[in-house]
């Protein structure tokens, strides 16, 4: 995101209890909907598979370690950090699974035109388009990359649907989210910004207009425990 720098610098500063405070956060259940969109990742069989904005590394393990087949895998972050920590999780990854970590920028993927099969994100697709100046650079470039008929599977807080449910939710984020995350990262500025993204984020009906006016077609949406995140998988029109 090289047009978002006190966002980077961010997600520079956090890492080191990144991983807990995102538990404490979604109650443990983060790894269960990771693994349901990794799940989606492979459904379509992937041979080539990038995960955008890899983080510690997550959504990549988890592909590595769930596929049945060959699989090429590529996490890409700008956070050295992060990146850091993901190769601490990828000796996990079998010997057999070609499997690489590269820091590098969303909105300029070193990467070719229609290379990959499936692209995935987990719980950065909101960093990379919430009132962020690059969005549709972000998009423009995972389109760019994708095949025709790849995937791209996003996994991200959302919106719940019911008023009820939606006002316990953005209580919960701005109360107990937020001062847990500063108290245990020390970086109040940086859970401000990101309880503050995750109250005001988009309803799953803009996440699927952003999408479709990137170019993607047959935006399917799953909600996660009441709608309080869900999977969007959008495809490349053939």
């Amino acid at each position: 995101m090289s047009n978002n720098r006190p966002l980077q610098r961010m997600f520079v500063a956090v890492p080191p209890r990144y991983d807990l405070i995102n538990g404490m956060f979604t109650l443990g259940m983060d790894k269960k909907w990771r693994d349901k969109a990794t799940l989606k990742c492979l459904s379509s069989q992937p041979r080539t598979f990038l995960d955008i904005c890899c983080g510690t590394g997550d959504l990549s393990v988890n592909v590595a370690r769930m596929t049945s087949r060959e699989v090429s895998i590529l996490g890409i972050d700008y956070s050295q950090p992060m990146l850091e920590k993901a190769m601490g999780k990828s000796k996990k990854v079998s010997a057999g699974i070609n499997f690489n970590l590269i820091q590098g920028d969303a909105s300029a993927l070193p990467l070719n035109d229609e290379s990959i099969d499936c692209v995935g994100i987990s719980f950065a697709f909101r960093n990379m388009t919430y009132k962020n100046p690059s969005s549709e650079k972000h998009l423009a470039e995972v389109y760019r990359v994708l095949r025709k008929g790849g995937r791209y599977v996003i996994v991200e807080s959302s919106q719940p649907e019911s008023r009820f449910i939606r006002m316990f939710f953005r209580l919960y984020v701005r109360t107990f989210v937020f001062w847990v995350g500063y108290l245990i990262s020390g970086n109040k500025g940086a859970y401000k910004y990101l309880t503050g993204s995750v109250v005001d984020f988009y309803t799953p009906a803009q996440v699927k207009e952003m999408l479709i006016n990137a170019g993607f077609s047959d935006v399917e949406y799953q909600p996660l425990f009441f709608g309080a995140a869900g999977i969007h998988v959008a495809t490349k029109s053939t």
